[in-house]
C-alpha cells in the first residue's frame, strides 16, 4: 500500500517476513503514528491477532501463515502452535483457511510467502471486477476497514475504490466511524487519504440520514466469513447498514476473496461470533466514560442475511447468492483454495 511517512512516500504491505521475524504495521497506533510490531515467536503472533495489532480476515490469515512457518523454523511443537493460533479469533474464516493451507504445505516458509502473494493478487482482481459497478461521480459508503491494512495490499471493499481512482473516476466515500474501535475513522480514512480519495467520516448512526436523502449511491463492505447461502459475518453494525440500504433501494455489495467463503456452514446462524472485552465500549483513551456500576456487551461482529446483498465481488467475478453453485465450482477447481 502507498503511504507517506516522515514526508516520504513508501510502499509497505500490512504484514511481511524479514530476517526470521514476522513484521506488521501496528494498526492500534494509526493514524497517530506509524509503528512496526515485530513478532518473534508464536506467542507474539497470537497476541498480535488477539489484541488486533493486525486485523482484517485476510491479513489475519497471512499473519497466521507466517507465524506457523516461523515456528517450524524455530523447532516448535507444531500441533501446539496450530492450536494456539487457531484459538485467537473464532469468526474470521481466513484464519482457519491459512492454517489448513500451511498444514498441507508442511508449514514451509515459501508456502507462507505464496499464500501472502496469492491473497494480495486476488484482492487486486476484486478491485478490477468491482470497478465495473462504480460510476463517475459515485458516492459510496463503507463500514469498518476492508482496505490494504485488512489484507496486505489493495484491500477488499476498498480495492474497487482504488481501481476507480486509478482509472480516473471522481468518487466520494462516506466512512462509518465503526465503534467501538473506530476502524473506519482511524484506518479507512487514513488509507483513503493516502490514496487521495475524497471522503468524509460520519458517525455510525448518520448512515441512514445520508441514505434517506439520496446521497449514497452504493454500499461496499468486506466480510469475515460467508456461509453457503450467502449470509455473512462482518464488523458489528454491518447488518443495520444492509437493512437501511435495502429500505432505500441502494445496491449493497460484499467484497471478499475465496478464502473468506465457508461452504461447510449452511447459514449465518452457524458462524461463531466473537465477544470482546467490555472496556472497548466503556473506556476511551484510558478514561472510563460510563457509570462504574454499568456493564457492557461487545459483540465484535453481526450476521447479515443474504437477502440484503446485491452481489458478492470476488476474484472470479461478481455473483448473486443464487449463483453460489457457480462460485463453489470455481473455488473447488482452484488448486490454491483446496
Amino acid at each position: 500500500m502507498k503511504m507517506v511517512v516522515d514526508g516520504q512516500e513508501r510502499k509497505l504491505r500490512a504484514v511481511w517476513y524479514e530476517n526470521g521475524i514476522v513484521r506488521m504495521i501496528d494498526q492500534r497506533k494509526l493514524p497517530v503514528s506509524m509503528e512496526i510490531y515485530d513478532a518473534k515467536n508464536a506467542n507474539d503472533i497470537a497476541y498480535s491477532i488477539k489484541d488486533m495489532v493486525v486485523r482484517g480476515a485476510p491479513a489475519i490469515g497471512v499473519t497466521a501463515a507466517y507465524g506457523l512457518a516461523m515456528s517450524k523454523i524455530q523447532g516448535e511443537n507444531m500441533e501446539e502452535i496450530e492450536k494456539l493460533i487457531a484459538s485467537t479469533r473464532p469468526t474470521a474464516f481466513d484464519l482457519f483457511k491459512a492454517i489448513n493451507f500451511m498444514k498441507r504445505e508442511n508449514f514451509e516458509l515459501n508456502a507462507a510467502e505464496r499464500y501472502a502473494n496469492e491473497i494480495s493478487g486476488r484482492c487486486k482482481k476484486i478491485g478490477e471486477y468491482g470497478n465495473a459497478i462504480i460510476k463517475e461521480g459515485s458516492r459510496l459508503l463503507t463500514h469498518c476497514n476492508a482496505g490494504a491494512l485488512a489484507v496486505l495490499d489493495w484491500g477488499t471493499a476498498l480495492a474497487p475504490m482504488r481501481v476507480a481512482k486509478e482509472s480516473g473516476k471522481n468518487i466520494f466515500v462516506y466512512v462509518d466511524e465503526t465503534r467501538p474501535r473506530l476502524q473506519g475513522a482511524r484506518l479507512t480514512a487514513w488509507e483513503l487519504g493516502q490514496e487521495g480519495i475524497d471522503h468524509a467520516i460520519i458517525a455510525d448512526n448518520a448512515a441512514g440520514f445520508y441514505m434517506n436523502r439520496g446521497e449514497v449511491d452504493l454500499v461496499i463492505v468486506g466480510a469475515d466469513r460467508i456461509g453457503a447461502n450467502g449470509d455473512f459475518a462482518n464488523k458489528i453494525g454491518t447488518y443495520e447498514k444492509a437493512v437501511l440500504a435495502k429500505e432505500n433501494s441502494i445496491p449493497f455489495y460484499v467484497a471478499a476473496p475465496a478464502s473468506t467463503f465457508d461452504f461447510k456452514i449452511k447459514s449465518g446462524s452457524e458462524i461463531p461470533i466473537e465477544e470482546r472485552g467490555e472496556d472497548e465500549v466503556l473506556v476511551i483513551n484510558g478514561v472510563r466514560h460510563s457509570p462504574t456500576t454499568s456493564r457492557a456487551k461487545n459483540p465484535a461482529f453481526d450476521v447479515t442475511p443474504a437477502k440484503y446483498v446485491t452481489g458478492y465481488i470476488t476474484e472470479y467475478g461478481i455473483f448473486r447468492s443464487d449463483e453460489f453453485n457457480k462460485l463453489s465450482n470455481k473455488i473447488s477447481s482452484d488448486l490454491f483454495m483446496r
